[in-house]
């Protein structure tokens, strides 16, 4: 356990250092650095998933969740599907299709972060489909069944800082072993709230604190039992979600009470009227949207 600690502390600070290397030197570095995350990984004798947390592509720890996970579940195809990737260089699925070499379909709204994508060298490296296209309610299925050769995919990540709920509430077109959503922690753990769907949300026009989107988790958890998905924790960060199908579960990987894997959010994201970040609580972020509108589900 000391030895995992050591490593992803050595590699966050890696991530902060300005060094001469070139990006593939550099990412290559962190690919090594990584591999030794996951293989340490294996040493820890725990079904908590926030202890195989690990950072190398991923915002915060999910590198290291997805890594425990798909190791410990029978996945069928090892196919993947995550909105929201902007350019790709952070995400949830960067180091499960190096690490791990699954196929891929990504999927963002901006035609520069998808050329981008298509310029970098993983793009021939490894079976990866970026598509640009602002996913809708009326839209996603269609989206999935164009780019898309099977139903049956290993995991779908969401995180399009908004209609997460209510994309992933039509989605039927794949049918996903993991799935990892995005939930907004400000709106607690008590109340099922997710924002009113609307079709081109944006949420730094909705309100310029930046922090009116998604869902709370028991709203996001509802819809996930109704089609069938049991909860098996959040990333320790407080912004991620992560779901398996219910027959999946083992002995290593088995539902878990949200209030158990619930974690508020440490980060501060919040804007004023100028768009500036105002470092505020958790608590007084919460009482800037209590008075917005939300549905509860």
């Amino acid at each position: 356990m000391k030895i995992l600690k050591l490593l992803n502390k050595l590699l966050n600070k890696l991530f902060k250092l300005n060094n001469s290397n070139s990006d593939l030197d550099y990412e290559e570095m962190k690919m090594q650095l990584g591999k030794l995350l996951d293989i340490n990984s294996t040493k820890i004798n725990s079904s908590n998933i926030n202890d195989y947390e690990f950072k190398v592509f991923s915002q915060w720890g999910e590198d290291g969740i997805i890594n425990y996970l798909i190791k410990n579940l029978h996945i069928e195809n090892e196919v993947f599907v995550e909105f929201g990737v902007e350019n790709y260089k952070e995400s949830n699925t960067r180091f499960l299709l190096k690490n791990s070499n699954w196929t891929g379909l990504i999927i963002d709204n901006s035609k520069k972060n998808i050329e981008e994508i298509k310029r970098d060298p993983i793009y021939w490296q490894y079976t990866l489909k970026a598509v640009c296209e602002f996913i809708d309610r009326d839209n996603i299925n269609i989206i999935l069944e164009n780019n898309l050769s099977i139903k049956k995919i290993g995991l779908l990540s969401i995180d399009i800082d908004g209609n997460d709920y209510w994309i992933w509430e039509v989605i039927n077109s794949v049918d996903p072993s993991i799935v990892i959503i995005e939930y907004n922690s400000i709106l607690g753990i008590d109340k099922s709230l997710v924002v009113p769907y609307k079709k081109n949300f944006n949420r730094t026009k909705a309100h310029h604190s930046n922090i009116y989107y998604g869902a709370s988790l028991l709203a996001i958890n509802k819809l996930a039992e109704r089609k069938g998905y049991v909860f098996v924790g959040c990333n320790s960060a407080g912004n991620n979600a992560f779901f398996i199908k219910s027959d999946l579960q083992n002995d290593k990987i088995k539902k878990k009470n949200i209030k158990d894997g619930y974690f508020d959010r440490k980060f501060r994201e919040s804007r004023d009227k100028d768009y500036k970040k105002i470092y505020l609580s958790s608590q007084k972020e919460k009482e800037i949207i209590s008075d917005l509108k939300f549905e509860e589900v």
